[in-house]
Order: structure tokens, then C-alpha cells, then sequence
């Protein structure tokens, strides 16, 4: 099974601390596989571009680098296959002598990144070689003009794990597919082992208030402002706030607000000046609690600290090939579902690209001591890649 062979090379490879030499690899891999366009930008992301003509990135979009699109690049349709080769920190289990461990069994690979995302990745890379694009290039297809050159990308980020660092740095220099498949998790959240397709998922944004008073001694506690009391009556108003829902697929996504964590003071006898509260807050599609209220608190102030988009696809076409491609080739039946944590899909929606996930990983794998990811899932997410980008570029 190539994609385990794949999997596992890339999993060998340490990239918690330092991306380089997986996307050394990665690197390698297309430029000796493929004939594609490979670009290793300032960051490390690695990006590969196919044309419809089997010619290196002579499609839709002729750019060698992120760089934004020239006007006179005709119309077309592309397509990203989208993950990223960074991972979390490993868990002392997960090393040995500073490599990373890596076991087979039970038709499981097991070893940090399997599951978050290296499996995927391999299967994208595969797929990204593999599949036959613009075969019926000119004939229209339900609601798709067939006019145009296509284009299938490959793309691998850097830093997802810290905020989406590789991914806002190619979409700041003009890396905007018309269309995506994000390789995150989406295996088992409809029923055990059917890898579904998550058309939605939430974001967070983590802010701090600060709350301000005037210092005084305790036993004159009418001569300052106690910051804590401001900070309370801020809490009062989070608990007060209604975070939105939405509906996306048939489900009910729902916001949330939590006060995390809260400091302040400096000792026992002094009546504090400042005391800041942490906020974790998970957004929907489209709607934010409205927590800049708190500002209207005397002595209150509210800073956003990380704000990671949340992501909906309204292609419903686009959806639907991707549902059909990954239903061909398991015996269960996936469906549309959404996911409830935020993934470099957000940024690439956000931007303006329609984009899905679909994934090996299944719920509470990643980022676990014991992470791991089905070989079989694996070998299907690459027919399901392979699929969509063959019968979305035709």
C-alpha cells in the first residue's frame, strides 16, 4: 500500500519544532514524481500546480509562487488539495533518543502526526500525482462552465498548529484556489469508520479584558477603585451575552463564552489597580457574540488576542461531488457534517475559496500519546482526492 509507505516516511520526519526537513521531503517527493510546478516559499509552505493539459502549471493559473494573480491569467477552475506538515510537541511515548516512534498494528499506524496530518497529506500527494484533469475540457457539467483551462494545487502549510501561520502567509501573497479539499479529520463523526464530509466548522477567538482601578491601602478601601469588582461586573456581562448559533447541514452549530482564566491583585492589604480575565469564545459562521459590550463597563477595556475564522461551504455542487467521491469508495454512507474546532479551512474561506473536509483523522486521535490512523481510511481518502479532482476538473 503506497500511501502507508508515504505515510510512514513522512511521520518519520521530527517537525514540532522545526518544519524544514519534512518539507524537504515533501519537496522532493513532487519534484520527482510529478511534472508539476513546485514552489518552497519564504515560510516553507510547499505548493505544486498541475494544468489541465498534463503540462506543469500552465492552467488556470500559471503563477510559480503565491504571489498574486496577473489580470490577463484566463478564467478556469482550480482546485487545492490542502494540508499541512507541522505537528504538535510529542509525548515522551512518541520518542525515542529525539526520533519519533512508529508502530504498526491492528491495521493502525501509530506515532505523532498520523492522524494530524501527515496521513492525509501522503494521500493528497498521491492523489495530486495520480488523478486525470481536464479530460473533457470545453463540455459543460450541471451548473459548471466548462470554458477555461483547470488547475489542480497541491498545497502543504507550515504552522497550523500555531494559528495558521503558512496558510494567511501564502493567502497574503495571493494564494486563492477557486475551490478546496482541507485533509482534516472528518472519519467517524456521522457513524464508527465512514469518513464523512464537514462542510462547516467553528472558529475562536481568545480576547483578554482588562479592567482598571486605582490602588488604595485595604483598611481605606474608599479611597481606591477595586479593578476586581470592575472585573466582575465584565464577567456579569460575558454571562449575560447569548453566543449565536447557526444551521449548516441539518445541524445546529452553536457559539459558546467561557471566562478562563482571571489575575489580579498584589497582596492582601492592597485594594488592586488592574486585574485582566481571559475569554475563549467559539464563533460560528457569520455571527459573533457581541463582546466589545463589555467597553461600556466604566474602566474596561476588551483586546483580541487570536481570532481563527470559522468555515462554511455555500457551494452546495461542490459539496455534493466531494460527498459522492468519498461514498464510492466505502461501504458505509458518509454525509455532510460539521466539525467543532477551528483548521487552516477557515483562513481559506475566509479569503474567498469554497472549501470541504475530508479526512482520515477520527474524533480524540490528535494530538493524543496514542495517535494513530487507519491504513484503510488512509488508501481511501487518496481515491476519494483523486476522484474529486478528476471529476471537478473535467
Amino acid at each position: 500500500m503506497e500511501v502507508a509507505e508515504l505515510t510512514r516516511e513522512l511521520v518519520s520526519i521530527p517537525s514540532h519544532a522545526d518544519e524544514t526537513a519534512a518539507g524537504d521531503y515533501i519537496e522532493a517527493w513532487l519534484r520527482r514524481e510529478t511534472d508539476a510546478d513546485v514552489v518552497r516559499d519564504e515560510v516553507g509552505n510547499v505548493i505544486a500546480r498541475r494544468s489541465g493539459d498534463g503540462g506543469p502549471g500552465a492552467g488556470a493559473d500559471s503563477r510559480t509562487d503565491s504571489s498574486p494573480r496577473d489580470e490577463t491569467t484566463p478564467a478556469g477552475r482550480s482546485l487545492a488539495l490542502v494540508g499541512h506538515h507541522d505537528v504538535v510537541e510529542p509525548a515522551d511515548v512518541q520518542l525515542d533518543d529525539g526520533e519519533y516512534v512508529l508502530e504498526e498494528r491492528d491495521g493502525r499506524l501509530y506515532g505523532r502526526g498520523t492522524a494530524d496530518m501527515k496521513g492525509a497529506v501522503a494521500a493528497a500527494m498521491l492523489a495530486f500525482r495520480d488523478a486525470v484533469i481536464g479530460s473533457n475540457e470545453g463540455e459543460e457539467d450541471g451548473d459548471r462552465d466548462g470554458d477555461g483551462a483547470v488547475e489542480l494545487v497541491f498545497a502543504s502549510f507550515v504552522g497550523e498548529e500555531v494559528g495558521g501561520v503558512g496558510a494567511r502567509h501564502a493567502i497574503d501573497r495571493g494564494f486563492a484556489p477557486d475551490y478546496a479539499v482541507v485533509g482534516e479529520g472528518s472519519t467517524g463523526y456521522s457513524s464508527p469508520g465512514v469518513t464523512d464530509v464537514a462542510v462547516a466548522h467553528k472558529g475562536r477567538r481568545g480576547s483578554t479584558i482588562t479592567a482598571l482601578g486605582e490602588a488604595a491601602h485595604a483598611s481605606e478601601v474608599g479611597a481606591g477603585e477595586n479593578a476586581i469588582y470592575r472585573a466582575t461586573d465584565a464577567v456579569d456581562r460575558v454571562r449575560d451575552l447569548e453566543p449565536p448559533s447557526v444551521e449548516v447541514a441539518g445541524e445546529d452549530i452553536e457559539g459558546s463564552l467561557a471566562v478562563t482564566e482571571i489575575e489580579g491583585g498584589s497582596a492582601m492589604n492592597v485594594v488592586p489597580d488592574r486585574c485582566e480575565l481571559t475569554v475563549d469564545e467559539r464563533t460560528v459562521p457569520g455571527e459573533r457574540a457581541a463582546l466589545e459590550r463589555v467597553e461600556d463597563l466604566a474602566g474596561v477595556e476588551w483586546t483580541v488576542d487570536q481570532d481563527l475564522p470559522p468555515m462554511r461551504c455555500d457551494d452546495e455542487a461542490f459539496a455534493t461531488a466531494v460527498l459522492e467521491a468519498a461514498d464510492d469508495v466505502q461501504s458505509g454512507s458518509p454525509k455532510l457534517i460539521t466539525k467543532p474546532h477551528a483548521t487552516d479551512a477557515g483562513w481559506l474561506a475566509e479569503a474567498g475559496t469554497e472549501c470541504v473536509i475530508c479526512g482520515a483523522a477520527e474524533p480524540g486521535e490528535a494530538h493524543t500519546e496514542d495517535e494513530s490512523v487507519s491504513l484503510e481510511v488512509l488508501e481511501r481518502c487518496r481515491e476519494t482526492y483523486r476522484t474529486v479532482a478528476a471529476s471537478w476538473l473535467d
